[in-house]
């Protein structure tokens, strides 16, 4: 008698369940027609903006209207190392965000980030990479301005632009990071004497600018050494090379409390870690040394 009680029960609960599988159906069913509403049409507008396979992305980013925003902030002239160490606190933290940057290089007030070419990060679409780029690095630049501007409060908010730049071969990469380095040093070698005639010269900036009009490499180095000096060779390197930043393994010591069985307060003990972090350098990669000491950057398999 009770198990065909329960054999009833069984058959009823089947039928319970079924009844209850097409009804969830129909309703999955309706609420997927309602969510294709009649406004959805709206996303056709939408570009595609997907990167092109196999190539480098690159993600560069640069102050806005950073020269107002030196001087509201009293930046050293002709160069303030708090806002360099800063810049590359902020692209320390872009990189470790998104772990798909091989290589960052960056100067003055501006950034290159370099996307593995195999990446698929967002489906390659260039507006995420520069989305994220630029806002992950602007708020790491507000959020770290007092770690290196203790008797300078932030007066109002930067603004970074950035742009996506594709390059399909790794010579044109190297050429362009060549090109960014080439860049810091004319505009440091410039800035280096022209900051040097108007601080310990006296002259105006126009009188300045009048003075280098027309000049080139040698003459500004002239100038330095003669009138001031200054052999330009024995500046900082992070004023001359700019920063690099790669990915390198880094021991981390850090000191931990230790409980042992037989003792009832613990030790405290240094334990070091050995971790993968982007490490700043102050280097030459215009040549080839770089590249050879260096060749997990280009590897297709990084």
């Amino acid at each position: 008698m009770g198990a065909g009680i329960w054999a009833a029960c069984n058959v009823k609960i089947r039928g319970c369940l079924a009844s209850t599988s097409v009804t969830l159906k129909r309703y999955l069913k309706l609420g997927a027609t309602m969510a294709k509403s009649k406004f959805e049409y709206v996303r056709d507008f939408e570009a595609d903006d997907t990167c092109l396979a196999h190539c480098w992305v690159v993600v560069r980013l640069d102050g806005r209207n950073f020269h107002r925003f030196s001087e509201k902030h009293n930046f050293a002239k002709p160069n303030d190392s708090r806002a360099l160490h800063l810049m590359t606190k902020c692209a320390q933290t872009v990189m470790e965000e998104l772990e798909d940057i091989v290589i960052a290089y960056g100067q003055s007030d501006e950034y290159s980030f370099v996307f593995k070419r195999k990446s698929n990060w967002f489906k390659r679409r260039a507006s995420k990479f520069m989305t994220h780029v630029a806002s992950q690095f602007a708020s790491s630049f507000v959020f770290y301005w007092q770690h290196y501007f203790e008797d300078q409060p932030l007066l109002y908010p930067p603004g970074f632009d950035g742009r996506v730049v594709v390059y399909p071969t790794n010579q044109i990469l190297k050429d362009y990071l060549s090109w960014r380095q080439a860049d810091c040093h004319i505009n440091n070698l410039y800035n280096t004497v022209f900051w040097a005639l108007v601080q310990q010269s006296g002259l105006t900036p126009v009188q300045a600018q009048e003075r280098l009009q027309g000049t080139l490499a040698a003459d500004k180095n002239e100038i330095l050494f003669s009138e001031f000096n200054i052999n330009y060779n024995n500046e900082p390197l992070m004023y001359r090379k700019g920063t690099v930043l790669i990915w390198q393994k880094v021991d981390e010591v850090t000191t931990k409390e230790v409980k042992l069985p037989a003792e009832m307060e613990g030790k405290k003990m240094e334990v070091t870690r050995t971790r993968t972090k982007p490490v700043p350098l102050h280097c030459d990669i215009i040549g080839d040394a770089f590249w050879k000491e260096h060749p997990e950057i280009l590897d297709d398999d990084n």
